[in-house]
């Protein structure tokens, strides 16, 4: 059996997916859409498959998630819904449910937090609720495991004797009228679709394109579709969508006024509210954010993350050194023995050492989300990001990206278009990324007076922010036309984040870092590696200088030569910058045989600053470009990211260096 869960944005349903699967879950794109869905085998009962679907408000195609998820229900064999919803907000949260309900599919509501509700002094009758309804009814605590052996039963009974919602008329008077009509009108239409007749009904009088296009209609059947809604416009006094949004928020209050006890306000609402107060402050919000990213940065690349990285390298180099031991005491091909101990192993290791990085910024970031906290900040940084034609959701991701562009694209996939999903992947990797702070570290203490260092630092990261509001802006009037996804979203109550929900998060990002980032990783190190040994006739190369890669980079290095920096070693060092951005300085430091100080030989002061500014702007390192691949479903897209921020670079560099030398 199949069993959709499916609910409102912060209801508990990813809480309430993970109590129900466990461990036996995996990960999946839904097709044909960048909006990732998961399903898993429920525990205790492997003959049964829950699909978690896209958080949704309603039914109408309006973002991804609500197509998504629409067609997913319309066109594969569904069991039983499972529509979990929050019962502290119930009157909001059964809009979806009606709609669910109008599916004609087997379906249980799974009322969560019902211990915020009993905490409050509030209760639902459960049973009259039930039968007003005409569905079953669970109450739940998902976040305390309570009621979910419960619901699974009751689901997996309602499946098994079919048993459809028993309501699925919410209507009176003039609505009733018109989606009755409308609905003998379509109904051939709609069984040839297997789509309900009253569904397909309210989802033309609301004015569903996709629906209007799926039944083809004919001309005489429009016409008189548009002649009885405008009759029930005329009758109500309102148009179609807001008639039949009164319709069904009317059911509910009447379902709701026999069967839902509150005795005032909730205590979580009442927290948050004062919470906010000094968390969303028109003036403090802003500065309280930065100090709080600031605390996170500093414990998870100064204290902790450095601490684990430290340790986690010092396995990494351990096992090195036992492969290279081992090889070496087996007599192994000298060839084979640098493949393995100076190519692969060195190549991936290097990239290794992120992992607990990335774990512990995903830690606070996941903790921050569950908290409710970063609901706030993308309210709070919605009116700047307007300016650029992106809205608040997408400045997480961007705050991401100063740690690594990796999970700063991953974590794109929850903004809710492909425009702003897109916008935000070209304009992420401008942040620059803690993988470049070696290259500003030894540039600026090479070129730089002692007391110009600190200043050159903040001017380089101001000015990856600045180049990216640039870009911004021009996409926004040339390839990505209109305005962003208005940002309507609830602001949900501050709770104490779920440990399990946080670190099943962090293992998932830990396990697809590893399984997709590092394949890509593990390719380009061989690749370099071969590059860097062997000359055009394949013979292993005593000097690097004489290597293919060195040949590469004297044919590349004529480019260069505008910006300044036309030597050879130079073009080497940012060819395999490409794959770690640490490599331009390991590169140029071996070419240099090891003399760091004798990179300054390589550069003049104007050609340095040019240099950095290239290292800033140009094309992110090759896991972030197939992190792009992966997101956008795309190899185009990663390839025109690779370049067009490549030839971008190039031309500001280029200017920057003109105009230094002007002076």
């Amino acid at each position: 059996m199949i069993f959709a869960l499916g609910g409102n944005q912060n209801c508990g349903k990813t809480t309430l997916f993970n109590q129900l699967t466990g461990s036996n879950q995996h990960v999946g794109n839904f097709p044909g859409v960048t909006v990732e869905g998961k399903s898993g085998t429920v525990k205790g009962h492997p003959d049964v498959t829950v699909v978690d679907l896209p958080g949704i408000y309603s039914l109408s195609p309006y973002t991804s998630e609500e197509i998504v998820t629409r067609d997913y229900l319309i066109n594969e064999k569904i069991d039983c819904i499972i529509n979990i919803t929050d019962a502290t907000n119930i009157e909001r949260n059964l809009y979806l449910s009606l709609q669910l309900m109008e599916l004609d599919i087997p379906m249980v509501i799974a009322l969560n937090m019902m211990d915020e509700m009993r905490e409050n002094g509030n209760t639902i009758k459960i049973k009259q609720f039930s039968e007003d309804l005409g569905v079953p009814v669970v109450p739940l605590a998902a976040v305390r495991n309570e009621g979910v052996d419960e619901l699974i039963d009751i689901a997996i009974k309602t499946a098994q004797e079919r048993k459809r919602p028993s309501k699925k008329d919410f209507c009176s008077g003039a609505v009733h009228r018109a989606i009755h009509s409308v609905a003998h009108l379509v109904e051939d239409h709609a069984d040839r679709i297997n789509v309900p007749p009253r569904f397909a009904a309210t989802k033309l009088i609301e004015g569903d394109e996709p629906m209007m296009n799926s039944l083809a209609l004919s001309d005489n059947e429009k016409d008189m579709l548009e002649h009885i809604v405008t009759e029930m416009e005329s009758e109500t006094g309102t148009d179609r969508e807001a008639a039949l949004a009164d319709m069904r928020y009317n059911f509910i209050e009447d379902v709701c006024s026999r069967s839902v006890i509150k005795n005032g306000e909730s205590k979580a609402h009442a927290r948050s509210v004062k919470i906010d107060s000094i968390l969303t402050h028109r003036i403090w919000a802003i500065p309280i954010f930065i100090g709080i990213m600031g605390i996170i940065f500093w414990l998870t690349f100064g204290v902790i993350g450095a601490a684990l990285s430290d340790g986690f390298t010092m396995i990494i180099d351990g096992i090195i050194g036992l492969i290279d031991r081992g090889l070496t005491s087996y007599g192994i091909n000298p060839v084979v023995h640098s493949l393995v101990v100076d190519g692969v192993c060195a190549g991936v290791g290097s990239v290794l050492s992120f992992l607990p990085t990335i774990v512990v910024l995903f830690f606070f970031l996941s903790m921050l989300e569950d908290s409710g906290y970063m609901a706030r900040v993308a309210f709070v940084m919605d009116k700047a990001l307007r300016k650029i034609g992106l809205s608040g959701r997408s400045f997480v991701p961007m705050i991401i990206g100063f740690g690594c562009s990796v999970p700063a694209i991953m974590a794109s996939r929850t903004l809710p278009s492909d425009r702003d999903r897109k916008m935000t992947i070209m304009l992420t990797p401008f942040m620059s990324c803690s993988a470049k702070l070696p290259i500003y570290t030894v540039f600026v203490q090479l070129f730089f007076a002692p007391q110009y260092r600190a200043l050159a630092m903040i001017c380089l990261y101001v000015f990856g922010m600045v180049m990216g509001v640039v870009v911004g802006l021009i996409l926004k009037k040339t390839a990505f036309h209109g305005e962003p996804v208005p940002f309507v979203m609830e602001l949900p109550n501050y709770r104490m984040p779920g440990l399990k929900s946080v670190f099943m998060l962090i293992w998932d990002k830990a396990k697809d870092f590893i399984t997709k980032a590092f394949t890509v990783i593990f390719t380009a190190s061989v690749i370099i590696w071969f590059l860097q040994t062997f000359d055009t006739r394949f013979n292993v190369v005593a000097n690097s200088a004489d290597s293919m890669l060195a040949l590469v980079g004297q044919f590349i290095s004529p480019v260069f030569r505008p910006l300044g920096f036309g030597d050879w070693r130079a073009a080497t060092a940012l060819i395999t910058g490409f794959s770690a951005k640490e490599a331009v300085i390991s590169t140029l430091t071996v070419l240099m045989n090891g003399d760091v100080a004798a990179v300054a030989s390589l550069f003049t002061v104007q050609a340095a600053i040019a240099f950095l500014v290239f290292t800033l702007l140009y094309t992110p390192c090759v896991a972030a470009i197939a992190a792009v691949k992966r997101e956008l479903k795309s190899g185009k897209w990663a390839i025109a990211i690779a370049f067009g921020q490549t030839a971008f670079a190039w031309v500001v560099a280029c200017i920057v260096y003109q105009i230094i030398t002007l002076f």
